[in-house]
Order: C-alpha cells, then structure tokens, then sequence
C-alpha cells in the first residue's frame, strides 16, 4: 500500500517521501499513524546508520485500518477502527516473555534494530528499493505503519498527541517507578535528568505521593518539575537531600557514580539512560551500605497492562502527561529536534495530518 514516509539519512534533512508498504503478514496490522513521539533513541539509530536511508519511529499512536488473516479481533482485542498505541515488539515465546518481561525479549534486537522483520524480509520501500524499516517492529515517522498485532495496545479516546509517548519514553519513565523502584511511603526519589522520561517518572511517583527531587540543567525544565510539585536542583553539585531512591536517565558514569553516593543505606538506583558501555563505581561503597544497582530496559513494562494504567491516571487528573508534549508536523522533525536540544519543547510529537480544530 501506498504511503508517506519520513526519510533520514544521517545529519542530512529529513524529508517526506512517498514509500511503499508491505502488506500485512498474519499477525500483523497496519495502523494509520495520528501521532508519533520522538525519542532519543530515534536519534542515536539515525547516527548509527550513517547515509543509509532509513524510516525510524517508535512511540507511534493511531487508528487500525486493516488486519492481518491470522488476527482475531475476538482473540487480540483488536478491531478495525481501534485507536492503539504501539509498543516496543517481543517474540511473546521465549522464557522473557513468557514471564511477563518481554523488554528482555531473547529476539529484542532482531524486532528492534535490524531494520527489517524478525525472518529478513523488508517492510517498506522507496522507489522501488528497500529501506530500514520496521524499526521496533513499526517505523511509525510515517502516515501508515506496519506492526505485530501483539505490539498494540488500545486506548480509547484518549488524545492521540498523548498517547504516543506511552508506546516507549513515557512507559520507561513510570515503568521505572513502578515496576522497578517501588518507592513506598516515606520514600524520597532522586531523578536526574528532567526530559521526556525523567519528567515521566517524576510525574508518576508524585502521583504515588512520593517526595521528588529533579535535577537539570535547563531552567525551563526545572520550572515544570516545580509546579508539578518537586523539589528542583540545576546540578548534582547542589546541595541535595539523602534519597531512598534514584533514577538516571542519562546514561553518563560519573552521574551514575554520583547519585549512587546521595542513596541512603539500602537505597536503589535504576539507570535508564545509554551512555558509554563503561562506568567506575566503588564497589566497596555498594556492599557496606547495601545499595542495588539496577538496569532497567522500557520500564520493565508489560505494555498491555502498563499502558492502560497510565491512560487512566491521565483521565483521572493524577498523571496530566499533556502537559509535556509539543506537536509538530511531520514534516518537521528537524525543527522538533533541534528545539528539544536547545530546551524549547521537553516532548515533541509529530502530527503526519493537521490536528483537528482546537487540539494542540
């Protein structure tokens, strides 16, 4: 089928091509993109890659507009006309997934990163050649995606500008508090780095009545944080309060060293942010004071489960995630990004049609 793709090659623009997608396999769906999220990662793959042409995207939310033969709407809970958010792909059969963690899918980089699907055939292509695709099984910086049906997540009516962001730095962010960090009542959370998935996290255990103290370095972002209710700080060289828990979200060693010396005894840190493959920590330091160093991949998240929860604390005013995106066209993924870099927007989010009259 034909549809409109958004081109990156490497530091070049980006621009809107028409491509062609492939049909849907079995288990598959094609899903008619109304929003998709830009994330980190989308930009880090597009570096990775060079000059190779290429469609990323992997927060994508919109519509179901054709099915698979071998998905049951019954069976899947997905029919024509759902509004979905698609997730990160998991295989659903290795012993990862079949114990409710599919983030540690034993498949993840074929679905991911490869650039095609998991058995090597493509999934879109531009004037006749082939393309990376189906990056996170999906490839969503595009008007129509093509996903595993497993990968999809109804979501009602919720606006599709805030739904995207839940398919991957959203879910990371509050999966990292509530399925990792757990910070019980009395408990003081440390969140360094106040972007997308900090603001996520810091968001959602205030909505667990949790002190929160962000830390970084964008006055904007800290201004947010503040009249969210946390407690702000531009540096970890600022005076900070001993924390119960902490969260890092950028990847850097010498933070990660750092928040694991503010942890009280038997304190936790997850660390979310990829960064050079090689840290110093003192060891000692972890084992006299009992200190858990934890990875964390998508929040450890079961997106079918995860997904809805946080939809609901949106509804219910607990969790107000409008309040960190900022939309742009399709067509102007460079702008977003290069207004997320300089502190302007915390959340961009790409609109491959016009927003309906009064929608952000």
């Amino acid at each position: 089928m034909r549809t409109s793709v958004l081109l990156s090659r490497g530091d070049a623009p980006s621009e809107v091509v028409d491509a062609e997608l492939d049909d849907p396999r079995p288990d598959e769906v094609v899903v008619r993109i109304e929003a998709v999220g830009v994330c980190h990662t989308d930009l880090v793959i597009r570096q990775r890659l060079g000059d190779r042409p290429a469609v990323l995207g992997h927060e994508g939310c919109g519509v179901v507009e054709r099915l698979g033969s071998g998905v049951d709407g019954s069976a899947d809970g997905l029919a024509v006309g759902d509004r979905v958010v698609i997730s990160f792909a998991s295989c659903g059969d290795c012993g990862q997934c079949r114990a409710g963690q599919p983030a540690y899918c034993a498949s993840a980089a074929a679905l991911t990163s490869s650039g095609r699907r998991r058995d090597g055939s493509p999934t879109i292509r531009v004037a006749g050649e082939a393309v990376f695709g189906s990056f996170f099984s999906q490839s969503s910086f595009a008007t129509a995606a093509l996903a595993p049906a497993r990968s999809c997540v109804r979501v009602g009516d919720l606006p599709p500008e805030v739904a995207a962001p839940l398919g991957c730095g959203f879910l990371t962010g509050a999966g990292a508090v509530l399925n990792v960090l757990r910070p019980g009542p009395g408990a003081r959370l440390l969140v360094v780095g106040g972007g997308g998935v900090g603001a996520a996290a810091a968001l959602t255990a205030l909505s667990e009545r949790v002190e929160v103290v962000v830390v970084e370095p964008i006055a904007a972002r800290r201004d947010l944080a503040a009249r969210f209710g946390a407690a702000t700080a531009a540096s970890l060289d600022d005076p900070l309060p001993a924390v119960t828990h902490a969260l890092d979200t950028t990847g850097r060693p010498e933070v990660i060293a750092r928040a694991l010396g503010l942890l009280e005894p038997r304190g936790t840190l997850a660390v979310v942010g990829l960064g050079p493959a090689e840290a110093t920590i003192d060891v000692r330091n972890v084992m006299l004071r009992g200190l858990t160093l934890r990875g964390c991949v998508e929040g450890d998240a079961e997106p079918s489960a995860l997904i809805p929860e946080l939809a609901l604390r949106h509804r219910q005013g607990r969790l107000p995630l409008d309040q960190l995106v900022a939309t742009y066209p399709l067509a102007e993924f460079d702008r977003a990004v290069a207004d997320q870099r300089a502190g302007r927007v915390l959340k961009p989010v790409l609109l491959p049609r016009p927003a309906p009259a009064g929608r952000p």
